[in-house]
């Protein structure tokens, strides 16, 4: 995770306040869901949304999500899990959709093989989504490179991800460079030691009219 200052420009940034319904697509730890469940409180809901894609992963992350729901103090959040182009069946209408480092992976066959690509995924953000509400998108970056390195290095150029996203009707709203780093080569994967944890990131912030 970012340290204290990073994480709560990330949330003003992503709009979430009190009383807000979020889902945050594709979880992990659960670190974002917990940061949701604190911030919109007892009026609030944040859906934990594991995809089927990824369901069957060893470290079992339905499950996880159900226990963090379990938590005290965490009657807010609903752990739920189904297709991603399923998903507004699974979840009531939202004011912000939260993927954090997963964009990319819409361009990859795990993904892909059940048939959830971007387009069809940022369609059905836009169904769930109220009028209004918030698609924030932070992901690994590499300009220039337009999706061909999703796959292997787990990356992905923005210029395409805001074409593709502004395809499903949503306007960008708000750009971040709050987690930039110029030092990051671009040609490197993700997860090399020598940049895990502190590759160049993009965050964009889009609305559905």
């Amino acid at each position: 995770m970012y340290d204290q200052s990073k994480l709560s420009e990330l949330i003003r940034f992503a709009r979430v306040d009190a009383g807000c319904t979020v889902i945050d697509v594709y979880p992990g730890d659960g670190d974002w869901t917990r940061l949701f469940s604190d911030v919109v409180g007892p009026e609030g809901r944040v859906y934990s949304f594991v995809p089927a894609e990824v369901a069957h992963f060893k470290n079992d992350p339905v499950g996880s999500m159900r226990t963090l729901a379990k938590e005290p103090g965490r009657e807010n959040v609903e752990a739920v899990s189904a297709d991603l182009v399923a998903m507004p069946k699974a979840t009531q209408p939202a004011d912000v959709l939260w993927l954090h480092l997963f964009y990319h992976d819409l361009h990859t066959a795990l993904i892909q093989d059940k048939g959830a690509t971007a387009a069809n995924f940022n369609r059905a953000v836009y169904e769930r989504l109220k009028p209004g509400g918030s698609y924030v998108i932070v992901d690994h970056a590499a300009a220039g490179s337009g999706t061909s390195d999703a796959q292997s290095l787990h990356r992905i150029d923005p210029a395409s991800v805001r074409e593709e996203v502004e395809a499903a009707g949503f306007v960008l709203d708000a750009v971040s460079t709050i987690l930039a780093n110029e030092d990051d080569p671009h040609s490197i994967k993700v997860f090399d030691p020598s940049i895990k944890g502190k590759t160049d990131r993009f965050a964009y912030r889009f609305v559905k009219p």
